[in-house]
């Protein structure tokens, strides 16, 4: 237990900095605003790049890694759609939760991995990426879709958001990269990996200013459902897979940590865009990411033991 809090103690702590400077509203203006711009279309991409296009990606198991993960997410989101109308939840609240059950934060997910196994675990991080990416933005935009609450021109600015998601651009080009054999030559390894460390520190401390304190006084069946399903149900199931499937211990804990990962900040700005129930998104992200404090460890230590 205590290699795993080492590991991931400092990852919470520039989250809680990222809180207190958020609740100071320091630096103030648009600079978080922009920041965040910077790393998901800038930073975030050059570190997944910089991953897969050097990564011995032959040595993680695909395959199984996929069943694992993809195969936990599609069958909460059956689930979760099966029992839509017994939740008694608004089409609006309803896609809210979904997100809030199925989209993970991937700064955590990449950062965790990487203090918890180093490069081989920032590896398998980037396929997970590369894996989950596409899949879980197709299932929340058909959730917005199926509930009605987007019109035609939402649709079509969704689906052109999804195809031009830079998360989903880097993991091509950087296993285009990694297949084709040139990688990155000369002064563009080290120039596209420097820009990619910056990526980790700073989507932390931007996940803690994205917390909304006052978000936290909702609490009805939608949090508990979809708190229930993404800190609890997704990683026992996603855990129980990676042991019947086999998967090395590397990649068993990063399947894991990415199952019991918080939702994402961004399903914030989708719900608000796409007709979903913001506020209760908000109370999703803030509450799963300060949760996660505690079973994010937990799942891990049991994984460990």
């Amino acid at each position: 237990m205590e290699g795993v809090a080492d590991a991931l103690g400092p990852l919470f702590l520039l989250i809680l900095f990222g809180a207190v400077l958020g609740r100071l509203r320091q630096p103030d203006g648009n600079f978080w605003i922009q920041l965040e711009k910077v790393i998901y279309f800038l930073l975030f991409p050059a570190m997944l790049v910089a991953t897969l296009a050097t990564a011995n990606v032959g040595e993680v198991p695909v395959v199984r890694l996929a069943l694992a993960l993809l195969g936990g997410m599609l069958a909460f989101a059956g689930l979760l759609w099966a029992i839509q109308r017994r939740l008694g939840l608004e089409p609006a609240a309803f896609t809210s939760v979904f997100q809030g059950a199925l989209r993970f934060n991937t700064y955590v997910g990449v950062a965790g991995a990487a203090a918890l196994h180093g490069t081989a675990g920032a590896t398998v991080a980037a396929v997970a990426v590369a894996l989950m990416v596409p899949m879980v933005n197709v299932l929340c935009v058909a959730s917005f879709i199926a509930a009605g609450t987007l019109g035609p021109s939402s649709l079509g600015k969704s689906l052109a958001a999804l195809v031009r998601n830079p998360l989903i651009l880097a993991c091509l080009a950087g296993i285009g990269l990694n297949l084709s054999g040139i990688g990155l030559p000369g002064w563009s390894g080290s120039a596209v990996e420097l820009l990619g460390r910056a990526a980790l520190p700073l989507g932390l401390v931007a996940v803690g200013v994205a917390l909304r304190p006052q978000a936290l006084l909702r609490v009805d069946r939608g949090v508990w459902t979809s708190n229930l399903v993404k800190l609890v149900l997704m990683p026992a199931l996603v855990f129980a897979v990676a042991l019947m499937l086999g998967l090395d211990a590397v990649s068993r804990d990063v399947a894991l940590l990415f199952a019991a990962l918080p939702t994402a900040t961004s399903a914030y700005i989708l719900a608000r865009q796409l007709g979903g129930d913001a506020e209760l998104m908000a109370a999703l992200i803030t509450g799963q990411t300060l949760l996660a404090m505690a079973t994010l460890p937990l799942w891990l230590h049991l994984a460990g033991s």
